[in-house]
């Protein structure tokens, strides 16, 4: 029996905002590097392709972990998961402020991806057991906004106020981040444990005889589904890519480190607003136009990125912050309103297509990192995103023709 409520519960929005704590700590450091590559390059002395690596370490893991997380996510109950994967994501950064040299960051990197998958698989979970109907594309877009919130924080406050702060450490910057994740979890541990919250945060108990396989098996026997964890890869080799990259690349367009700071968090405040708008919009009668319009907004960010002139950068910018979140939102709100799927097997659902997308989560940042070293500049891995975009509006062009047969 689905665990959804009928009928909206007093505590859903305290819930949303545990959630969208812990989510915003993911944001804040999975881009935690992004700001901090020149700098740990010349400490640990690294070139752009071994930064490169260390940005997609978590995501390789993320696509091993992705499902096994899911599963774990179903079993234990979102009260205790989050909770586990709030520590994991702490761990992650106090390790990449002990990181002496590569290796060592490259494992802090991969404890991410422990943690990660636990928490962007649980936060759909929550949201489709606490909310319901148009409340549900609300909510999604809420708690969406978390790790834009996250990016923005460690984009802008980095070098404008924090290395000055701690004289120049950006060690003392991931021992502040680990913290703060910290906090989250034991912030959402609390609200899970409320009377009230307690019985929809709990697990479900291990049946004799029950497997995952079936739920797997009855997902990607849908085309639809398998073109959609397509894209999944094609969007997240974009958005990571950038998000780890584009404050490096504004440097490299004659930006000093702090400006190019601001104008990196311009994506995620720009995201923030379309996270808390178009989801709502995306009913399914207009589910297939919003995700065009999406992609080529992403097609059209990855070719307006290639100019150095403001106003052109500008607009590219825009363009990236409207489509970045946005779009993997409508697509998981697309997934877990299969009826094969509902609430109960979400996070076994979610843990799939986040393992599929985190491919590109991998393949972003490296492609860019060793086409940077290759070619001298960003060209060479903007021109593969504009590609990747192109294969984005094909593979929406396709969704639309199955649901009209």
């Amino acid at each position: 029996m689905s665990a959804a409520p009928v009928e909206p519960r007093p505590l859903r929005w305290l819930v949303l905002a545990g959630v969208w704590f812990i989510y915003m700590c993911f944001g804040l450091i999975a881009t935690s590097i992004a700001p901090l590559v020149t700098e740990i390059e010349r400490d640990l002395d690294m070139t752009h392709a071994a930064m490169g690596s260390v940005m997609g370490a978590w995501q390789l893991v993320y696509i091993a972990a992705a499902v096994p997380c899911g599963m774990l996510l179903d079993r234990l109950g979102s009260r205790r998961a989050l909770v586990l994967g709030a520590v994991c994501i702490a761990l992650s950064a106090w390790g990449r402020g002990l990181a002496g040299d590569y290796p060592a960051l490259l494992l802090a990197v991969m404890v991410f991806g422990i943690g990660g998958p636990i928490v962007s698989a649980g936060a759909p979970k929550v949201i489709t057991t606490w909310f319901a109907g148009a409340g549900r594309g609300l909510a999604m877009g809420i708690y969406i906004t978390g790790p834009a919130v996250g990016g923005v924080a460690s984009l802008t406050l980095t070098h404008a106020w924090l290395m000055p702060l701690f004289e120049g450490d950006w060690r003392a910057i991931f021992d502040l981040w680990g913290a703060l994740a910290l906090l989250a979890g034991l912030t959402w541990g609390l609200i899970a444990s409320l009377p009230g919250t307690r019985a929809l945060t709990a697990g479900r108990p291990a049946v004799a005889g029950q497997h995952e396989g079936p739920v797997f098996r009855t997902l990607l026997a849908q085309p639809a589904v398998r073109v959609m964890l397509m894209m999944s890869v094609g969007v997240f080799m974009i958005s990571h890519g950038f998000s780890n990259w584009l404050p490096e690349l504004l440097v490299n367009g004659g930006m000093d480190a702090a400006r190019a700071g601001y104008w990196a968090a311009i994506p995620t405040l720009v995201g923030i607003a379309g996270a808390l708008s178009i989801p709502r919009l995306a009913t399914p009668p207009r589910r297939f136009r919003i995700l065009m319009l999406l992609s080529a907004a992403l097609l059209g960010a990855t070719l307006l990125l290639q100019f150095r002139m403001p106003g052109i950068l500008f607009s590219g910018l825009v363009l990236q912050g409207i489509a970045r979140s946005t779009l993997m939102t409508v697509m998981i709100l697309t997934l877990v309103e299969l009826p094969e799927i509902g609430d109960r097997h979400a996070g076994t659902a979610s843990g799939l297509f986040f393992s599929a997308a985190e491919l590109g989560g991998m393949l972003g940042p490296l492609s860019m990192g060793v086409l940077y070293d290759l070619t001298d500049g960003f060209r060479a891995g903007l021109a593969l995103f504009s590609c990747i975009g192109l294969g984005l509006l094909i593979g929406v062009r396709a969704l639309r023709h199955m649901a009209r047969g």
